[in-house]
Order: structure tokens, then C-alpha cells, then sequence
């Protein structure tokens, strides 16, 4: 366990030093925050759906601004790309710990130090916005722990999905094709990209059934309300039942691809 905190730690400090990058991913957090929350005005003042109030939504908006470094399922770790390239994935061999959950320590430190340099000020702003862009607070303290306690387990979820993919793409050898198509459709069943309560009824049904929407629309709309803490406590269950598959799943595949794995480069 030691050997993987250190792998935790050492990608975590390592983010922390690109702090331009930070002030960009802010910025660029901000735009796209008040790019949607004006379109749903507009929407919800011309008679829009009403599945969720745009206080709930626009809280939603903000979290999903303030943790997009952490929940989308876009990122790609370079070096874990260019290791399956160039074929020094050798040397990940040679280490006698499970790829898998070697990779996964990489990506998480990764990420966190990418949420940690960024979520802060877009929640301290949001909060003291005009009333139509503003982030509401929890709508009680039980949904408040909910929030918490779903949102480290969308942390678990999101990142063992992302490590899956790049086990998928030493079969691959690409990060497009099949693993570009595998991320659209889960950013699209995620609610991130649109929330869920304005998808049709049956659509909401098809996003049940995956465990994008375990990620960030469960805890974001506990924390708004839209989803009571009675029906929140029991997708929890949900949640670190796909946590123990996808994990089951990630590693079963790397021990049975690296087995026959190619190594490229000279």
C-alpha cells in the first residue's frame, strides 16, 4: 500500500508546480460557467423543463465547473501513453506491483493536485455571485455529508474508469477509436456535458444502467437537493458496487493483456 501512496504523492506534488496552467483551467471554468448558466436562464424563463429548478441546476453547473479537473472523463495521461508507445512499459514490468493499480495511483495523485489548485476560488466567487449565477448553499447538513461521502466515491469511480481505458489502450496501441468513442458516450451518460434531469425519461433510464452517472451528477444534485437523501443513501450502494467491479474488471484485464502484450520502439 506504501508503494502506491508514494505514487499518489510524488504525481500529486509533481501538479502543484504548473500554476499558470491552474489560472488558465480557472479562467476557462468561469467562462464556461456563466455560458451555461445564461443559456438556462434563458431556457427556464421561456417556460424551460422543470425536472429541476434552476437553483438547483445552477448549483449543479458550479460544482461540475469547480471539480471538472477531477470528474470529466476526457483526461489522458500522457506518460502513460507514451509508456504504451515507445515501449517502455518494460519497465513497468519489471516492478512487481499490478500495472493497474499502479497506473491508477499516478492518475489520482495527478488529478488531485489539478482539483486542488483550481476548485477553490471558483466556489468562493460563486458564492457571492448575483442570484441568477449564484451557487446556493447545501440544502441541509444531512445532504451536505451525502454530498461529501458520494463525491469521494465519484472520485474512486471516475478515476478507476479512466484507468480501465488506458489498460484497454495497450491492446489498442491508440487513444482514439474505441477508447474515444468509450469516453463520449460516458461523458454523455455522465451529466456532465448536459445534466440528466433534462434528458428524456428514457434516456434517464439508459444512464441508470452505467456508472458514469455515479460520478458527478449524484453527489452534485444531493447537494442542490434534487435528489433526496433517502434515494442518495441507497445509489450509494450502487456506487461501490461498479467501485468493486470496475476495479475486479481492470485488473483481471491487465494481467490478461499484459500476458500478451506488444512492446514497440527500440
Amino acid at each position: 500500500m506504501s508503494f502506491y501512496k508514494s505514487f499518489i504523492k510524488l504525481k500529486f506534488i509533481a501538479g502543484l508546480q504548473y500554476r499558470f496552467a491552474a489560472i488558465a483551467g480557472i479562467c476557462t471554468q468561469f467562462f464556461f460557467g456563466f455560458i451555461y448558466i445564461m443559456v438556462y436562464n434563458a431556457f427556464y424563463e421561456n417556460g424551460g423543463y422543470n425536472g429541476i429548478s434552476i437553483e438547483s441546476l445552477i448549483s449543479y453547473i458550479w460544482l461540475n465547473q469547480a471539480f471538472f479537473s477531477i470528474v470529466n472523463l476526457y483526461y489522458k495521461d500522457k506518460e502513460i501513453i507514451n509508456t504504451i508507445k515507445n515501449g517502455n512499459i518494460s519497465y513497468e514490468l519489471t516492478r512487481p506491483k499490478n500495472v493497474f493499480f499502479m497506473w491508477y495511483a499516478k492518475i489520482l495523485g495527478t488529478r488531485l493536485s489539478n482539483v486542488v489548485t483550481r476548485f477553490l476560488p471558483i466556489i468562493l466567487v460563486s458564492l457571492i455571485l448575483p442570484k441568477n449565477y449564484r451557487l446556493g448553499m447545501p440544502s441541509s447538513l444531512e445532504s451536505f455529508i451525502l454530498f461529501i461521502i458520494t463525491f469521494i466515491l465519484g472520485i474512486i469511480l471516475v478515476n478507476l474508469i479512466t484507468t480501465f481505458y488506458h489498460v484497454i489502450m495497450m491492446k489498442t496501441l491508440d487513444e482514439r477509436g474505441v477508447v474515444g468513442i468509450f469516453i463520449t458516450i460516458g461523458d454523455i451518460l455522465s451529466g456532465l456535458a448536459v445534466p440528466l434531469p433534462l434528458f428524456p425519461k428514457f434516456l434517464q433510464k439508459v444512464a441508470n444502467l452505467f456508472p458514469f452517472r455515479y460520478i458527478g451528477d449524484l453527489p452534485f444534485r444531493i447537494y442542490s437537493g434534487n435528489i433526496s437523501v433517502t434515494d442518495g443513501l441507497k445509489s450509494i450502494l450502487i456506487q461501490i458496487l461498479w467501485i468493486i467491479v470496475i476495479a475486479i474488471l481492470g485488473y483481471i484485464l491487465s494481467k490478461k493483456i499484459l500476458k500478451k502484450v506488444v512492446v514497440n520502439g527500440g
